[in-house]
């Protein structure tokens, strides 16, 4: 799994949509040459970025800045890792995070684990739902129900 930094700086935005990025401080205009954080589509766009970079092979599942790459072997993740390497240096549209889990045939990543059975619910994130005592009252439902919302 690797993780991305700093993509969101490195993602030009088109010279006729930069007015759409403005603010005034201090009585001066300014305009975002980059994507910067709180754009609303910043995630779709940088989402179908990460698509076309890596999905081509179908070697690896991209989530915004976290890419899982999956093999059936060793030689082989090696040759994936290679390739989404070669991928996102060819990109030029980020740079990789020192948070970098190499060849571990299990790892938890926003509330799944992904292993070579699938990707599925971590169970410490369901635990609190699974050991909930049985309601005896409507309040105890609907903090069951809120947990379950949570």
């Amino acid at each position: 799994m690797m993780d991305l930094k700093t993509e969101y700086w490195l993602i030009e935005v088109d010279d006729n949509d930069r007015k759409k990025t403005a603010f005034v401080l201090l009585d001066v205009f300014y305009k975002f040459k980059f994507m910067t954080f709180g754009l609303c589509n910043f995630p779709a766009t940088f989402e179908r970025i990460m698509d076309k970079m890596c999905l081509k092979r179908n070697i690896s599942i991209s989530n915004l800045d976290d890419i899982r790459m999956f093999a059936q072997n060793f030689r082989e993740h090696i040759s994936h890792l290679r390739w989404v390497m070669r991928c996102i240096h060819k990109m030029d549209v980020a740079q990789i995070s020192d948070k970098f889990s190499f060849g571990k045939k299990k790892f938890a990543i926003l509330g799944t684990l992904d292993d070579q059975r699938g990707i599925y619910p971590d169970p410490l994130e369901t635990s609190p739902i699974t050991n909930f005592p049985f309601p005896q009252s409507v309040a105890y439902v609907r903090t069951f129900q809120r947990l379950c919302l949570y």
